[in-house]
């Protein structure tokens, strides 16, 4: 079950698509220090200066419609419902779906299997739950037919399956899919902040876990990752019966968080308990106790997808909690509590009847992932990455702060009112512009968004700012290598090389290359004074995108953006293909040591090249680098993304309003004067 593609880590997926681009995510698939991809909801900031977001979730039960195609469409909808609850959904009329119909139109029984799903989900389901469907589209083309050569596979079939199609002799061969409805569920949020995650807390009081059961005790398991696992589809499908249920589960369920008396949430889905807990621990890196009566079906009751949730509360509070859903009419139990053996323990009644060791449940469920980025990428970079799971002593992400990020360092300047230009400045695939010109308005900078056809169509002059940032993105799609498109647009152009020459030679200026703009500036090095050291950026070592959360530390160098901030560790985003620094040599690569601004290390504070902590592969964790007066600075990570602390999609409680990578946009400011 926890190999299946449907239930198994994907972070062969998640890990190659840019998920902080905007610096508006709260909340990714990446969960707790570990980053183990099993968020439930995605929440994003509606901007820079509020707290107020969008959720948004999906749900899908194809395999159920091969048993019963209504209670595919409703259980579609319920589980879009359990996921998006784990953001703090005021009401449920606040949420709206997208439906996406699926079939094979035309296909016997098809159409009136289609006919009686939508009408069960849009005329009946939805209203009784207070829910509008205001969008969706349909892929009514799902069947495939084809001619095969009869007895290539070795057949021997009788001469009325055979037929002839454009002359050739052929055996018809039909595929269809199972009618599917995927359903996007989206909601507004008061506050992003209060979002929950399936990380169990291990550093608060006694715990219990609490099972939100939404099926009245039913425990069907027809269409369920098992049933697969056995290749049956079972007899009798899941089916969302009482949408009251769902209704008093989401009102009592905000009351509580407003409450602060959840700690951790999971809906019950693909693989059933069994998976829901497992995923729990993986991302809390903790050992579970389930706690089941000793009449109960054991496999029933571990392995049934039937819609509920599991909660993690405080013991002191478990009593208060199951309280409120059974005076509502929902079914709450406890089903266990953590232990200190990083086990999964199953206990019916006294009798254990399951124990395994956390890390081999951890590495079954990312063997699919592991096999297929060995495929796709480089073997040894995901071998390095399957490897990371046995590491018992592996404390995840852990900040260290040589400052104290509550003290704004630009606090005197900007209450001056004084506002220094800075060029946002961008080519065209750039998209990381926004978040860019966002952290230096609030370090006290006045942002202009320059496009490179603006300089070197005259409408702009570089000698009218103090400082550019070059910003990320996919500069000419990356097909001329990253930033290296965006390089020869100056270098080739006369009045383009003449203003950046020129800019980078005053000394009142200073620029910041991230990501692309970094790859950039790099291939500028002829043109900026003290940079001759910097190296090339080539592709990952991985051989794929990138986009992780790494920890970097911030070293002794002379950039003026990281003063005061040396010693640090800080997790920061990053997406990147081609973030490999590449040195002439190992004489180039020792010289340029006292010019690095950021290096790549492990949890444990430990400079390191292997993945994906460095996810780039640079030699002795290299990633950011400056030139000898600290004017002109290069980084692959982006702490644009995540300049507040809301932006991070894991953080220690303890951080304010500000993140700690504002400081290097506050020094900016402060060197400016």
């Amino acid at each position: 079950v926890l190999r299946m593609p449907c239930v198994a880590d994907k972070t062969f997926l998640i890990s190659i698509g840019d998920r902080s681009v905007g610096g508006m995510t709260a909340r990714d698939q990446m969960v707790g220090p570990w980053q183990v991809p099993v968020a439930d909801v995605a929440v994003t900031l509606m901007g820079f200066n509020t707290y107020r977001g969008e959720a948004f979730a999906m749900g899908e039960r194809t395999p159920l419609a091969v048993i019963n195609p209504q209670a595919s469409g409703r259980m579609a909808v319920g589980e879009a419902i359990t996921n998006i609850a784990a953001a703090p959904i005021a009401n449920i009329g606040d949420i709206k779906l997208s439906a996406n119909w699926m079939a094979a139109a035309g296909h016997g029984g098809e159409d009136a299997a289609l006919f009686d799903t939508v009408h069960a989900v849009a005329m009946e389901l939805c209203p009784q739950l207070g829910i509008s469907i205001p969008v969706g589209k349909d892929s009514l083309s799902m069947k495939t037919t084809w001619f095969e050569e009869p007895g290539r596979f070795g057949e021997d079939l009788p001469a009325e399956q055979v037929s002839r199609s454009q002359d050739k002799l052929g055996v018809k061969k039909e595929v269809i899919a199972p009618l599917s409805l995927i359903v996007s569920a989206f909601a507004p949020l008061h506050d992003v902040r209060q979002t929950l995650t399936p990380q169990l807390r291990t550093d608060v009081d006694d715990t219990v876990l609490l099972l939100i059961d939404l099926a009245g005790g039913k425990c069907r398991l027809g269409g369920s990752a098992l049933a697969q696992a056995w290749s049956v589809s079972g007899a009798l499908a899941p089916d969302l019966d009482s949408p009251s249920s769902i209704v008093s589960f989401i009102q009592q369920k905000q009351i509580l968080t407003q409450q602060n008396k959840l700690l951790a949430y999971h809906d019950r889905a693909d693989g059933g308990l069994f998976a829901t807990v497992c995923e729990m621990m993986f991302a809390g890196r903790a050992g579970v106790t389930l706690e089941l009566p000793q009449d109960a079906p054991l496999i029933d009751t571990l392995f049934n997808e039937e819609l509920g949730v599991v909660l993690q509360v405080r013991a002191l509070d478990e009593v208060a909690v199951r309280k409120a859903f059974q005076s509502a009419g929902v079914r709450c139990s406890r089903i266990g509590v953590l232990n200190a053996d990083a086990v999964l323990r199953v206990r019916a009644g006294a009798k254990e009847m399951l124990c395994e060791q956390r890390t081999q449940l951890h590495r079954a469920w990312s063997e699919t992932t592991y096999r297929m980025q060995a495929l796709r990428d480089n073997p040894q970079c995901a071998q390095e990455e399957y490897e990371r799971i046995l590491d018992a002593a592996d404390p995840g992400i852990t900040p260290v702060l040589t400052f104290d990020p509550s003290q704004n360092a630009a606090a005197p300047f900007i209450a001056s009112g004084v506002r220094p230009r800075i060029a946002i400045l961008r080519e065209q695939g750039v998209n990381g512009q926004i978040e860019m010109a966002a952290a230096f308005d609030r370090a006290g900078f006045a942002a202009f968004d320059v496009h490179m056809s603006d300089i070197i169509a005259g409408r702009v002059s570089l000698a009218d700012f103090k400082g550019f940032a070059a910003c990320g993105g996919f500069s000419y799609g990356d097909v001329l290598g990253a930033g290296e498109g965006w390089a020869k647009s100056i270098l080739f152009n006369t009045q383009a090389r003449d203003q950046f020459e020129a800019f980078f030679k005053r000394d009142d200026t200073f620029a910041l290359g991230v990501c692309n703009g970094c790859q950039m500036m790099s291939n500028l090095h002829q043109l900026i004074p003290g940079a001759s050291l910097w190296p090339h950026f080539v592709k990952n070592k991985s051989e794929q995108f990138e986009a992780r959360v790494a920890m970097v530390e911030i070293q002794q160098s002379p950039s003026l953006f990281f003063e005061g901030m040396a010693g640090s560790r800080l997790p920061v985003a990053v997406a990147h293909g081609e973030g490999y620094a590449e040195f002439a040599d190992g004489t180039a690569l020792q010289a340029a040591q006292s010019l690095v601004a950021l290096r790549f290390v492990d949890n444990a504070g430990h400079v390191t090249e292997r993945y994906p902590l460095n996810p780039n592969g640079s030699p002795k964790g290299i990633t950011g680098l400056t030139t000898p007066d600290g004017r002109f600075t290069i980084l692959m990570p982006h702490p644009e993304r995540v300049f507040r602390s809301v932006q991070n999609s894991w953080r220690p409680d303890g951080w304010g309003e500000d993140g700690p990578w504002l400081r290097m946009f506050s020094n900016a400011r402060k060197w400016v004067g």
